[in-house]
């Protein structure tokens, strides 16, 4: 597979849920729907957006396998895979319906925080064992550490199966080593919609996106603009959706985005502990911003 298939906007799906709690697999559909519509260059599933650690193991093949059969390989399919247990994660390369999966993202192992060398061994094991390629995912502001650039850099030289990373550190320094010092064909997307645009500035192949969930045409358009180096119309977009990608983390992800979702018609305002709904004052901006938007 070529690494630079995932370029653009992904999209982070949520996991609808009914008022019994129970996934609502027709608000997903009509999300999938919608995003595609939208214009995203490929969809992500099971990643934190979609309340993940809430769902059971049959669960997440359920949807993964709904995700796909909606899909119907229109565009490139991701799907999170990842933990701070290897075997487990071992185990679900084995298990999991990864038939129509065109890559898997995992995020650096979380609460045990290991060390730099703990975090290589881990993702080594993994690409001798993946059955699709390999995204990594670094958000230090989930996980408790950070991938620094050096090891995503070993990595990215070092392991055939290891294609691209997510890089959500925010800090732009070490984004731009990225750039300067990973293979040539080496996918580097950003996990900060805020930043996306100057990330991209810097050499970044696009992002896999929170927003675009609920702002998919204008962010996929400033997206696309970026990667064509139009950057004055670019900055016209970043700018106006500036306010609504605050609006959607102030209370925590997925939270704000259901609440725009919501509002939207596509899917209710339903989680599961202990992700709850944004605040009523957060909502209002939240809705009004929508009506915007």
């Amino acid at each position: 597979m070529n690494a630079k298939r995932f370029r653009g906007t992904g999209v982070a799906l949520v996991t609808p849920f009914d008022s019994e709690g129970k996934i609502d697999f027709e608000s997903l559909r009509k999300l999938i729907e919608h995003v595609i519509a939208g214009g995203v260059e490929f969809l992500v599933a099971l990643g934190t957006t979609a309340e993940t650690p809430t769902l059971s193991d049959e669960e997440k093949k359920e949807v993964l396998r709904f995700v796909a059969a909606v899909n119907q390989k229109r565009l490139p399919l991701v799907c999170g895979i990842g933990g701070n247990n290897t075997r487990e994660v071992l185990n679900q390369f084995e298990n999991y319906p990864l038939d129509d999966v065109d890559a898997i993202l995992s995020v650096s192992p979380y609460y045990n925080k290991p060390t730099q060398q703990g975090i290589y061994a881990h993702f080594k094991l993994l690409n001798d064992h993946a059955p699709k390629p390999i995204i990594l995912y670094n958000v230090p502001g989930r996980t408790g550490s950070n991938m620094g650039s050096e090891l995503t850099i070993r990595l990215a030289h070092e392991c055939e199966q290891i294609i691209g990373i997510k890089e959500a550190c925010g800090q732009m320094g070490q984004s731009m080593e990225l750039v300067k010092n990973c293979p040539a064909d080496f996918t580097i997307l950003s996990g900060d919609d805020d930043l996306s645009m100057a990330q991209i500035a810097c050499g970044f192949d696009g992002v896999i996106s929170v927003a675009a969930n609920c702002f998919t045409r204008t962010f996929t358009d400033m997206v696309r603009l970026s990667l064509n180096q139009q950057f004055v119309e670019a900055r016209k977009l970043q700018y106006q959706l500036l306010d609504g990608i605050a609006l959607l983390f102030a209370e925590g992800n997925p939270a704000g985005v259901k609440a725009f979702l919501n509002k939207k018609g596509i899917c209710q305002n339903q989680f599961r502990l202990p992700v709850v709904p944004v605040s009523e004052k957060t909502a209002q901006s939240i809705h009004a911003f929508a009506d915007l938007a």
